[in-house]
């Protein structure tokens, strides 16, 4: 095609500077978010990294550990026993729970005196002197349990008698055909009118039994008990005896041979 002259050139450029300048350009964006997410699970990354690259050191992990010697140990050094163990931290509390069980109050229980089929129930009787069982009869038993500072008396014929748990208790009573026991108890007294075969006293502290004349060949049987004593009657008064409460042991060449040991007074 033609050629442009430099004039023509010129024209174009002059025209040219007479139309508006263009816009100016947007301002720059903002600087990114911040996103602690991958920091932290960078950080999570490596923690995990070293800590299993401990682990897979196998043996050689046992060299990285300080030698304590024997006056450092709690269990070859008493004087580090003797501090007491080391303080807690206090930034933790530990106050107790409100919810946390407390000692429950002792129950009390209410007094009986009763006959349930062929039994005596006496039972939880406190401060009481006066308790009285009347119209026994002979296949009738007693069982007298956790009865303090009282005291029964049972009048006729009766089967067997049981005092247990008792403390400071004392019994009165006609005619026993079969036993008359006494187990866990402490400060009996126990009184006999008429008859009464086998008295058995078990883990008792402190038992004092009155004989009457008629029960003289009654058989006493104890066991873990201390303080027993029986007492007889002589001249119209009682004379104490103390039941052994220590045995001696021999072999005779045959078979074991135990005495009771003398009581030194």
């Amino acid at each position: 095609g033609p050629v442009a002259s430099p004039m023509s050139m010129r024209s174009v450029l002059t025209s040219g500077s007479c139309l508006s300048p263009p816009p100016p350009p947007p301002p720059p964006p903002g600087p990114p978010p911040i996103f602690d997410a991958e920091p932290a699970k960078d950080e999570g990354t490596a923690s995990r990294s070293a800590l299993f690259a401990q682990l897979n050191q196998g043996e050689a992990i046992t060299k990285g550990l300080r030698h304590v010697s024997d006056d450092q140990k709690t269990h070859k050094n008493p004087s580090l026993r003797a501090q007491g163990p080391a303080v807690r931290s206090p930034t933790k509390s530990h106050t107790p729970s409100p919810t946390s069980p407390k000692n429950s109050p002792q129950q009390n229980h209410a007094p009986v005196l009763e006959l349930e089929g062929k039994k005596w129930r006496v039972e939880y009787q406190e401060d009481k002197n006066d308790l009285v069982i009347n119209n026994t009869e002979l296949k009738q038993v007693a069982y007298i349990f956790k009865c303090n500072k009282s005291t029964l008396q049972i009048k006729g014929k009766i089967n067997s008698i049981t005092i247990d748990n008792c403390k400071k208790f004392g019994l009165v009573f006609d005619n026993v055909v079969g036993i008359v026991e006494v187990i866990n108890s402490r400060d009996i007294q126990i009184q006999v009118m008429g008859k009464v075969p086998t008295i058995s006293i078990n883990k008792t502290e402190g038992c004092h039994i009155y004989l009457s004349e008629e029960s003289l060949d009654c058989e006493i049987v104890s066991a873990k008990s201390s303080e027993m004593n029986i007492l007889i009657p002589q001249d119209g008064d009682y004379k104490e005896f103390p039941v052994p409460e220590q045995f001696k042991t021999a072999w005779d060449g045959s078979k074991l041979v135990t005495e009771p040991a003398e009581i030194v007074g």
